[in-house]
Formats: structure tokens, sequence, C-alpha cells
């Protein structure tokens, strides 16, 4: 797959309601950035050619991946005027990989996988469009995804312009794609401001390909968690926990003994050997590793 595809991985967000003063992408999750959660589930699946949109405070950012042991492009998206603006900043990226795939997702969702990449890729295949979606139970606030048939996708319809049978769909838009290069870039040629906003939506080059019958396709991950970002501190709380409580009971899965998980933090980059016991209130980030018969904590702070 890494010859056929390409990553953008859009991360120009400030985050106003995370009243933090770097990019919303660099928040982080279980102490590592967001971005860098995404980064690697786009290297893991086999992809090393990426580019970053960024935008506010950009060289907090650049000054980042300049200390990644791998090569990483960027492109400044000066005016925020919408994903598929975001998209059009990367155009020149995006020619260099003319013939090939194009995978295009956001940098503050941490739960994107390796495996759903290499999944939704094979299903995309040579498709126009591929949308990557997910169940949720509590679909409010997220762009429905309209389907005739299994795979074929109608629509994504927002949930402001959606009617009530629309409303009622539990499969949601990830805001992550998969696109033709080519088709992507005759698609953003075409893209249109919306007339209320102004702005350029990613989610209009579905429809636009779709018409020069081309196939749109929607590619159900497994784990709603795919779709999980974070506005506010108390959303990112949130990812933090469900993080945690993964990492742990990854841990446990393998044989360490976590007798009490309270105040309990793994980095997700640490290694524990089977047999070793992390006590509680114990805190361990970075490239760790932690051998059998180890006994760490209580209350230990290791990187």
């Amino acid at each position: 797959m890494e010859n056929k595809s390409c990553a953008l991985i859009l991360s120009g967000g400030e985050g106003k309601r995370m009243k933090s003063n770097k990019p919303k992408a660099m928040s982080e999750v279980l102490f590592k950035p967001m971005l860098q959660w995404v980064i690697d589930a786009v290297r893991g699946a086999g992809i090393e050619d990426i580019c970053l949109v960024t935008g506010f405070k950009h060289e907090i950012i650049e000054n980042y991946i300049s200390t990644l042991p791998y090569r990483i492009e960027t492109v400044i998206q000066t005016e925020r005027l919408g994903t598929g603006h975001a998209v059009m900043t990367a155009k020149e990226f995006l020619k260099a990989h003319s013939g090939k795939n194009v995978l295009v997702l956001n940098g503050d969702a941490p739960f994107i996988d390796s495996e759903t990449i290499k999944q939704s890729a094979e299903f995309h295949s040579n498709n126009g469009c591929t949308v990557i979606s997910a169940e949720l139970e509590n679909p409010f606030g997220y762009g429905r995804i309209i389907r005739t048939g299994k795979s074929t996708l109608e629509a994504i319809v927002e949930e402001k312009e959606a009617d009530d049978f629309q409303r009622a769909v539990k499969e949601v838009n990830s805001g992550a794609y998969w696109f033709n290069v080519d088709s992507l870039l005759s698609a953003l040629d075409k893209l249109i401001p919306s007339e209320k906003t102004g702005e350029y939506y990613l989610t209009d080059t579905v429809q636009i390909i779709k018409r020069t019958d081309k196939t749109v396709s929607a590619f159900k991950a497994a784990s709603s968690d795919s779709v999980l970002g974070a506005n506010d501190c108390s959303q990112l709380a949130q990812l933090n926990e469900i993080a945690r409580n993964r990492i742990i009971e990854k841990h446990l899965a393998n044989g360490v003994n976590i007798p009490c998980r309270d105040g309990v933090m793994i980095g997700c980059d640490v290694k524990i050997e089977a047999g070793a016991t992390i006590l509680p209130a114990s805190i361990i980030v970075g490239n760790t590793v932690i051998k059998a018969e180890s006994v760490i904590g209580p209350a230990a702070y290791i990187k």
C-alpha cells in the first residue's frame, strides 16, 4: 500500500474552547499529542508520504515534527475557510502523487488505528472516494451516512440539514476519507463556498465525484471510537480515560498484574513484560520498558 498511497492530515485548528496557546492537534492524550497518535496510525498502516496542513501557531507543529526521525511535509493554511479549503492548500502535494490514493484525516481524532486504515484502503481500491464511517448510539451533531444498498454512499447529511428519518441513522461520518488523487483534484476545482458561511466543505467533493460516475462508498470502522475528537478540556479528559483503560486492559490481557487501576496511567509506547506488577497511582510514560517480576509503585513516576 505504501507505494500507492499518501496521507494528508488536517491539523490547523485552533480549538478555542480548549483555551490553550497551542494548536488543538497538539493537545495530549496520555502524554502524547493527538497528532502523533494519528501519524503513528498512518505510518503503522505502511503510509510514509505524509503532509500536514497547519494553521494556528503552525510553528509549534513545525518545531515538533522537526524532532521526529522521519520526514513529514507541511503546508500552511493562512485563512481558515473550511476543510475543503484546507485540502486545496495542499494541491501541490496532491499533484506530486497523481495516480495514487490519498487518505485525508483529522489530526485531532487520535483513535483512528492502523488496522482500520489498512482495511478501508483495501475496500477503497479503485473507488473515486470512500468515507470512513462509524456507528454511534448517540449520533447527535455528526453528519449522517445515507446509503443505497450495503456499500454505495448516497449522501452525507449534516445534523442541521437532516430530516427525522435521516437523524435516526446511527452511522456517521468520521471525517476521514480515501480519495483517488486525480478525482479529488478535479473535484476541488469545482468546489464552491457555502452561501451561509463562505467556507469550502470537503464533504461537498463526495457529491461532485459521484456526479462524474465514479464509485463513492462508505467503509464502517469496527470501533465507534474512530470518530472521537475533543473540542474542549472536558472532552479531552474523556479521550484520556478511554485511552487509559484501553492500555490497562491490553497489559492485563498480556499477564501484567494491576491489582487496582486507581490513578494508574501508562503511556501507549510503554512495554511491560508479563509478571510485572503495577501498583496504584503509578505513572509510566515514554519508551519505558518494565521487566518481568518488577514491582512499580505505589505512586511511582517513571519516564
